[in-house]
């Protein structure tokens, strides 16, 4: 599970429902006509500007930025360098069994390919474009949680309209102004609240593990080129790191 995402939803929705609770009653807070407007109303618009697949998926999505697995860049490299050692020292058909102790798919097919004598070309033009699908996918999840979060405020700025509009058309009903004007500004709250605590930054969250996971496959494929090719480790596990920031890299060793 990622902490940070989970540490920053609950701070920010408690500072906000604790702000609440220090000014006033937090029942002030809750209107049904304004949550059918904005939590409705975004879900109906997501649901018209995506396909239904898509937006079915979203749960999955979601949970990505929660529970997408860490990958650390330092172990993929030191995985590729240890087998380019074993296939210089070897040959690289001694990698076929092997193959069970790489975890990663995406390294795991990228090998198997070299191991099968598959042509360094066709190697990499098959990686990138699992690679570049990938990443089309990514955008995909990200896009939704994006738009969720540009249509909430919208939508809230709608509930603040209809608000208005019921309080002017009854001023002469004192008992209506109160639960019209409550429509027209917990609206807005309600869509600044989902946008801003909730699906910008779940959206921003996936698009930092996709930048991540992007890197780490780069990463891989120009190990399992380099592998293929006969590169020696060494040069091998410096031409990896030069991929990884400089605050990450293990220190040289004198």
């Amino acid at each position: 599970m990622d902490l940070s995402t989970v540490v920053g939803l609950v701070l920010a929705f408690g500072l906000v429902a604790s702000a609440i609770l220090v000014g006033g009653s937090f029942q002030a807070f809750i209107d049904a006509p304004s949550v059918l407007i904005v939590v409705g109303g975004s879900f109906a618009c997501t649901l018209s500007n995506f396909p239904l697949k898509t937006v079915v998926g979203l749960g999955g999505v979601i949970k990505n930025a929660f529970f997408t697995k860490n990958i650390n860049a330092l172990d993929t490299v030191s995985t590729l360098v240890s087998f380019a050692e074993r296939a210089r020292r070897e040959g690289i058909l001694a990698l076929e069994g092997s193959m069970d102790e790489i975890e990663d798919d995406f390294i795991r097919s990228g090998l198997r390919l070299a191991v099968d004598g598959v042509e360094p070309e066709l190697i990499k033009d098959i990686l990138q474009t699992e690679l570049a699908f990938i990443e089309e996918r990514h955008r995909n999840g990200q896009s939704i949680l994006s738009y969720m979060g540009s249509v909430s405020p919208a939508m809230g700025m709608i509930g603040t309209l209809v608000g208005l509009v019921q309080m002017l058309g009854n001023l002469s009903d004192p008992d209506t102004i109160g639960p019209s004007m409550a429509v027209a500004l917990l609206t807005t709250l309600y869509g600044a609240v989902m946008a801003n605590l909730m699906f910008i930054p779940l959206s921003g969250k996936l698009k930092a593990k996709s930048q991540e996971e992007i890197l780490i496959k780069e990463v891989a494929i120009e190990g399992v080129m380099s592998i293929q090719s006969g590169d020696n480790p060494r040069i091998l596990e410096q031409k990896l790191l030069a991929f990884l920031a400089p605050s990450i890299r293990p220190p040289r060793e004198d």
